[in-house]
């Protein structure tokens, strides 16, 4: 795990503990803090909460917003809402069904709500028969902070069959991209445009992935050429 990292302003990223996901794939993990306009902050896809990693988010600001961007990064949420109780969480639809044990107070919708609205745009991309990932746009730093739907490994990343896979998924190309399963998953193409015209429309200049390194430039060319296959 790594300490909190200063990506923009008011944005920082961790790195959490690697966790293995269906079919024993092992998965980095990554976190984004956001601290928004008013002095909360916006905890996207939370890490595990480790003693470290607590005292230099409780530095920074009142966690408020705790943010479960498709429904399947969810794992450690309910550490995070047992050590920040007045936090709310916003979860991507499905999620409620799936993890009745948690207190989900908003489903995360088409518009950011009044919370972060200032601070952060949003939509979701729907027609995914996997997950609704919803994508968060913050203003401040021109960042687009995206979960499962593009990924990267380095090609020794992952050994056996499960290399075989994860190559013949794009998991491993040379560049990041919408792994198959997902592009497959995209059922409903005509809404999943709807989702990447308004992306588009966002002044991304840089890309924080849960499982892929950061770009720093030219973020909105990155996003086109990772969702070129939908046009």
């Amino acid at each position: 795990m790594t300490a909190l990292q200063a990506f923009g302003p008011n944005l920082w990223i961790a790195d959490g503990p690697v966790v293995t996901a269906g079919g024993g794939f092992h998965y980095p993990t990554r976190m984004a803090v956001v601290r928004l306009t008013e002095g909360s902050l916006f905890i996207w896809s939370p890490v595990a909460l480790s003693d470290a990693l607590r005292r230099e988010v409780d530095a920074l600001g009142p966690v408020r917003y705790l943010i479960a961007p498709n429904t399947l990064h969810d794992r450690f949420l309910g550490e995070w809402q047992a050590t920040y109780p007045a936090a709310r969480i916003h979860a991507a639809p499905g999620l409620r069904q799936r993890r009745p044990d948690l207190d989900i107070a908003v489903d995360l919708g088409e518009e950011p709500p009044s919370d972060w609205a200032a601070d952060i745009d949003q939509t979701p991309m729907h027609g995914n028969l996997i997950t609704t990932e919803v994508l968060f746009f913050h203003r401040p730093s021109a960042t687009l902070l995206v979960t499962d739907l593009i990924q990267h490994f380095a090609p020794t990343w992952f050994t056996g069959w499960r290399a075989w896979v994860a190559k013949m998924d794009l998991m491993t190309a040379p560049e990041p991209q919408v792994p198959r399963k997902f592009r497959v998953a995209f059922v409903d193409r005509a809404a999943a445009r709807r989702g990447l015209e308004r992306i588009l429309e966002w002044p991304v200049e840089r890309v924080v992935m849960a499982h892929a390194d950061p770009v720093h430039a030219d973020g909105r060319a990155f996003i086109r050429r990772a969702f070129g296959w939908l046009a």
